[in-house]
């Protein structure tokens, strides 16, 4: 007898087998049995086309790789408990199942294909960010030093009465020059490659509390260094969760928090805000949530997103960190 059928014989024939769910709305397992019995009975290259059709069904009405494995070993239980089972019908049944994974492999090297064109372009999009930074710090900085002389040159020849216009024009040339520092930061924030996250998230709320007047707290690991791409992804991601407080939440209170676990980095921004239905607002997502899921599931990561109307909303970033975190700051 083969191994495999050594490793099922853990199943005695003399025991009985748990019947599987009946079959009352063609659920999973019993379609999977149905089409399975259908390729034990001839074999042939149509049968097994039927399986994967199967299961490309199966993975458009939601079901996972999970279910679709739970499905076969119900088949090899039932299977295993006729009394004519033997290792050519379980060799075929394992031939079964792998042509039924093909859909769901597939799909994994779609999403794999997908993530590393999605780092390729936010790589190229921090690129511009930091070419756009640089422009506003450099450029438009001394374009405004030049207005000031500019101003200053025409107050003096003005008449004491009519120099406070210019003393105006000047505080609002100082506004505009400190707002496009500000952006300037934000966009290529030095801090957080000098300092690391947390530092530059501290900084990030200061300016967004000064712009805007809502108060942003920030709480956290503040010793430890994490990846490049996943410090960035998460310095992006909490930028964008609080242009959502403060232009479509109203929230005047955000609060920030940032944890970090040998294997995990845990991310959260809750704000006081209006929230919404997430159910019923599915134009919600449009909200810069999709840019987030996008950039943690390039990271391999999970979202939570926790709102109701009237209750503020808080968006949770799980990422995974392989082999841990880079180590702390020093």
């Amino acid at each position: 007898m083969s191994a495999t059928a050594s490793h099922l014989n853990l199943v005695p024939r003399s025991r009985p087998v748990a019947s599987p769910s009946v079959d009352t709305g063609g659920n999973l397992a019993e379609r999977y049995w149905r089409a399975l019995q259908t390729h034990l009975a001839d074999a042939s290259e149509a049968s097994l086309g039927r399986g994967y059709e199967l299961a490309r069904q199966a993975r458009l009405e939601g079901h996972g790789v999970v279910e679709l494995a739970q499905s076969h070993a119900e088949a090899l239980q039932r299977l295993w408990a006729m009394p004519r089972a033997d290792d050519r019908q379980l060799k075929a049944a394992g031939d079964f199942f792998a042509q039924c994974l093909l859909p769901f492999e597939m799909s994994h090297r779609g999403a794999h294909d997908g993530a590393r064109a999605l780092r390729h372009l936010n790589d190229v999009l921090e690129g511009e960010l930091r070419r756009v930074a640089q422009v506003l710090h450099d450029e438009a900085g001394q374009l405004l030093a030049l207005v000031h002389i500019a101003v200053a040159d025409v107050a003096v020849a003005l008449p004491p009465k009519a120099r406070g216009s210019c003393t105006r024009v000047e505080g609002l040339l100082a506004q505009v020059e400190a707002e496009l520092r500000d952006l300037a930061h934000e966009w290529h924030p030095s801090a957080l490659a000098r300092l690391g996250l947390l530092p530059a998230l501290e900084s990030l709320a200061e300016k967004v509390a000064r712009r805007t007047g809502i108060r942003v707290a920030v709480a956290g690991d503040a010793d430890v260094r994490l990846p490049p791409a996943v410090e960035t992804a998460l310095y992006r991601i909490v930028q964008e969760a609080l242009n959502n407080a403060v232009k479509h939440a109203a929230a005047r209170s955000v609060r920030i928090e940032l944890q970090c676990r040998p294997h995990k980095v845990t991310c959260s921004v809750r704000d006081d805000g209006r929230g919404f239905d997430a159910m019923r607002c599915p134009q919600a997502q449009g909200l810069g949530l999709t840019g987030i899921r996008e950039r943690i599931n390039t990271l391999g990561g999970s979202m939570r997103l926790h709102t109701a109307p009237s209750k503020g909303t808080t968006i949770q970033a799980d990422i995974p960190l392989g082999g841990g975190h880079a180590g702390t700051a020093g």
